[in-house]
């Protein structure tokens, strides 16, 4: 068994399931301390976090990733125990093979072999894991980039290692993420009887419309390789379950992925602006799940290009598209953040698996994209 398949499956034996990390992190630091790496545990309440580096000064490039894992869902639907690793025709099964426990390995087992093959290489090489990501993310990445903003610590560049191919190892690059703003909206309205509206102000006839606005609104077209921004209804609730009461209050949730033209200050003020003048007495919670970020063309993005091309066979698709990384909380320190890893057409999913040659491979790439940037 190869040395990343080895450790991939050590890591799936442990049942991480955010925010826990359940001594992955621990199997980790000690592997990369006996490489020469000196090692920081960063635990903020329930969750862990690791920063492992070698070198000094700069450029600083972090490899990014997380030890949690998403639930397993029902046992019984697996095909085989998903905390209990088996390769089956080419494939390694387990909750965490392709998101992420199989590019956090292939991360420890590429580091290992740049710092033996380049002792003194130039600037600082680094590993950053956290258990939650998959979680609140609150505890995680976004506390110690805090942490980070505090000491000073920059990061020149950021290769995270979410399962981003889409049919072949190395056919997506992505460059970015798209920002992300939820909204919890309750809608004041007076309680009645259907037979008396005089008497009663329906909430969800008077929030219709703003909704409707918000919902058809052409926020704008577009920002580079960004999609147009987004805003999305994901919830409505109102009513007492009776078909003869006006209820007296409407709660609505609505999600916008946004791309570099805004911020979540702006969009809150946009939204609020049509809440306001549709005469709606209404309270807002915004949760600001994290702003954009793109890396333009560049030392990191040229090199990934290369090296994924030398992968794949053809150069990748360069994309901002798919949800949110960790990545975000690191881009603002300023960094230049590119994301590369696995297929994942099964992640977050019952028998969630990864290929074996893949995943042999995937040394190799983060090596060349090490190599380029320090060696």
């Amino acid at each position: 068994m190869s040395d990343v398949l080895q450790l991939t499956c050590d890591l799936i034996a442990r049942a991480s399931v955010t925010p826990d990390d359940a001594g992955c992190q621990a199997l980790i630091a000690d592997r990369l301390r006996r490489a020469g790496f000196r090692v920081e545990s960063l635990r903020f309440g329930e969750v862990d976090n690791l920063w492992a580096t070698h070198g000094d000064g700069g450029p600083v490039l972090a490899l990014l990733g997380h030890t949690d894992v998403v639930p397993p869902g029902p046992r019984e639907a697996w095909s085989s125990d998903p905390f209990a690793p088996e390769v089956r025709d080419g494939l390694l099964y387990g909750r965490g093979a392709a998101d992420m426990k199989g590019s956090v390995a292939a991360f420890v087992v590429a580091l290992e072999r740049f710092v033996a093959a380049h002792p003194a290489h130039r600037g600082t090489v680094a590993l950053l894991l956290t258990s939650d990501e998959e979680g609140d993310a609150v505890d995680g990445v976004r506390k110690v980039a805090d942490v980070f903003r505090e000491r000073g610590q920059r990061i020149d560049w950021c290769i995270t290692g979410e399962p981003s191919s889409k049919a072949k190892l190395g056919d997506l690059l992505r460059v970015g993420r798209r920002g992300t703003l939820s909204a919890t909206l309750a809608v004041k309205g007076i309680q009645g009887h259907v037979a008396y509206p005089d008497k009663a102000r329906n909430p969800i006839h008077q929030a219709m419309p703003a909704l409707s606005e918000l919902a058809a609104k052409r926020w704008d077209a577009g920002y580079e390789t960004f999609p147009p921004t987004s805003l999305q209804i994901s919830n409505i609730h109102a009513g007492t379950g009776a078909n003869n009461v006006i209820p007296g209050e409407l709660q609505a949730l609505f999600n916008l992925r946004y791309n570099p033209h805004w911020s979540a200050e702006k969009l809150e003020a946009e939204c609020e602006a049509v809440l306001r003048a549709h005469g709606l007495e209404y309270s807002i919670h915004w949760h600001r799940g994290g702003e954009p970020f793109f890396t333009p063309e560049g030392p990191l993005r040229s090199a990934a290009r290369e090296v994924l091309a030398a992968f794949a066979g053809e150069a990748p698709e360069e994309s901002t598209g798919g949800g949110t990384s960790d990545a975000r909380f690191i881009a603002p320190l300023g960094a230049q953040c590119i994301e590369v890893g696995p297929v994942n057409a099964s992640i977050h999913k019952v028998d969630e698996h990864v290929s074996v040659a893949d995943l042999e491979a995937l040394p190799d790439l983060y090596f060349a994209l090490i190599e380029r940037m320090l060696a």
